[in-house]
């Protein structure tokens, strides 16, 4: 029961952060958010809410990383489409009111643990992504490269289509790294019409 209260408490942070940012969340509305009894706060994070903080941005990174694990073997536009698909349906799901609670660490972070936190996630995506690509048939230089750039576009066109609370400019960014990354990879064609359109489970 305990972990359980624990884990609802990480999760949502996560949330939170991803709605409203660092300094947009609350010890309050976390208790609210996950029904936690209030005065576990500091029971299951003694440091404080830098340390849930911290819990979640780690769990927020690790859920992106098992979509990727599971993208072992396919093609280098695959990999990407998936990535991809992963921020769209943020956007879906919370109807514009979510971006990505990593990100949101970076912007108003006055902590270097929280820093190297994101900085670590980011860091975690960018080899994945990287050795998929590779593996999907992009020079490991280059796939280094288009890896950063993934991840970039990806974080930007979620702000944007957040910002006009539409999916257009979410997906002229993603159809065009997938284009980019379709050419790198030799050409490999897409396995469907509008793979950004698809959730990666």
């Amino acid at each position: 029961m305990a972990g359980e209260i624990k884990q609802r408490m990480i999760d949502s942070t996560a949330l939170l952060l991803a709605k409203r940012g660092l300094q947009g969340t609350s010890f309050s509305e976390i208790i609210e958010a996950s029904g936690a009894p209030r005065g576990s706060l500091y029971h299951h994070f003694p440091g404080g809410k830098d340390e849930l903080v911290l819990a979640a941005v780690g769990a927020a990174g690790e859920r992106a990383m098992a979509v990727l694990e599971q993208l072992s073997g396919r093609s280098a536009v695959d990999v990407a489409t998936a990535f991809l698909a992963l921020w769209r349906s943020v956007l879906t799901r919370s109807e514009f009111s979510a971006g990505c609670a990593v990100a949101a660490v970076t912007v108003a972070a006055d902590s270097n643990e929280l820093l190297d936190r994101a900085g670590g996630v980011f860091r975690g995506w960018r080899h994945s992504l990287s050795d998929l690509l590779t593996a999907g048939g992009v020079d490991e230089r280059r796939a280094q490269a288009l890896a950063a750039s993934l991840i970039a576009a990806g974080e930007g066109a979620v702000v944007l289509s957040r910002a006009e609370r539409s999916l257009e400019p979410f997906d002229l960014v993603a159809n065009e790294q997938l284009a980019v990354i379709e050419a790198a990879s030799g050409g490999h064609p897409r396995h469907h019409d509008d793979p950004t359109r698809s959730d990666p489970a």
